[in-house]
């Protein structure tokens, strides 16, 4: 699962999609789970960006005349891992159907610095009002997708998963899921409708970890639980009422590899999740501990844009 797949538009099922299905039939246990889940509503976000940017009209695109055609090269300024084409396309077709985007390279591939991504010619006037937008969305699933990419390879070679969090720019929240899998990791839940996360509020509200769960067994059948705990007292209790999957916060690695040998006694199936502290310089040895997920609100949460440059030449 954790080669990297070139093809992960979300138009279709590409391999890493439906890489990302099975993980997720396999962890949560849900066989009816569907990778059409992950289906950002494309048009939508584009057309709410252009509203947004464009309002009641371009005064300053109004300067070109209407019959200027134009082309424009963009470029990446920085190695990095594509991901947002369909936004960039669904940019220019809102703005003028006659805009040609022909692109060099595809979402999940990893460009070098100067390289090509696409070239882009039409009507001047809707080229030069949609930039921005487009190259907004690029940059910022690109960066997405880049950095994930960076975690994913850093535990290459373990068992162990990179997952996203909820930590996600509101709107955007599938397209940066969708980002996450491009760049290598896997999808968490969604939203608070497809899982159960009992954290310590919830625990002391509903009288405890093991009634917590037990509540959840009745009040959403079927549903997946997972349960965080904060120490090896409250993982023995998670462990012992079967959730799916228990989230190791801030343990140190000493305890984690504790946490997996009790887990192996126990010949449980309950997976174990670790969350909290998380960085490149350590993402590896907590997947050496032996963990199975390590959840990154980095990904989506700390965002840094990809370097890119749209060259623009009339015709």
């Amino acid at each position: 699962m954790m080669a990297v797949a070139h093809d992960c538009r979300p138009a279709q099922a590409s391999r890493r999609t439906r890489a990302s299905a099975r993980f997720i039939v396999e962890l949560w246990g849900l066989a009816a789970y569907s990778s059409n889940r992950l289906n950002p509503d494309i048009a939508s976000e584009v057309s709410r960006a252009l509203a947004e940017d464009i309002g009641s009209g371009d005064v300053t695109a109004a300067l070109v005349p209407a019959s200027q055609r134009a082309r424009a090269t963009l470029i990446t300024r920085e190695p990095m891992v594509l991901c947002g084409m369909a936004w960039v396309d669904e940019t220019f077709r809102q703005l003028d159907p006659a805009i040609a985007v022909r692109w060099l390279v595809r979402d999940g591939d990893e460009p070098a610095a100067n390289a090509l991504l696409c070239e882009i010619e039409g009507p001047a006037r809707p080229i030069l009002s949609g930039e921005r937008c487009a190259l907004n969305f690029l940059q910022t699933l690109s960066g997405t997708a880049t950095i994930t990419r960076r975690y994913a390879d850093a535990v290459a070679g373990t068992s162990c998963q990179i997952l996203d969090t909820r930590k996600t720019i509101p709107g955007l929240r599938l397209a940066q899921k969708y980002a996450v899998r491009c760049g290598g990791g896997s999808n968490h839940r969604l939203g608070l409708h497809d899982m159960v996360l009992i954290k310590e509020n919830h625990a002391i509200a509903a009288g405890g970890i093991a009634a917590a769960i037990a509540a959840a067994r009745r009040s959403s059948p079927g549903t997946p639980v997972e349960v965080e705990v904060e120490t090896l007292e409250e993982f023995r209790i998670a462990l012992a009422a079967s959730p799916e999957v228990i989230m190791l916060d801030e343990f140190s690695h000493a305890d984690m590899r504790q946490a997996v040998a009790e887990r192996r006694r126990a010949d449980s199936g309950t997976r174990l999740e670790v969350s909290g502290g998380i960085t490149l310089e350590n993402v590896r040895a907590i997947a050496e501990t032996g963990v199975d997920y390590i959840s990154v609100g980095a990904l989506t949460k700390h965002v840094t844009a990809a370097d890119l440059s749209l060259r623009f030449q009339p015709l």
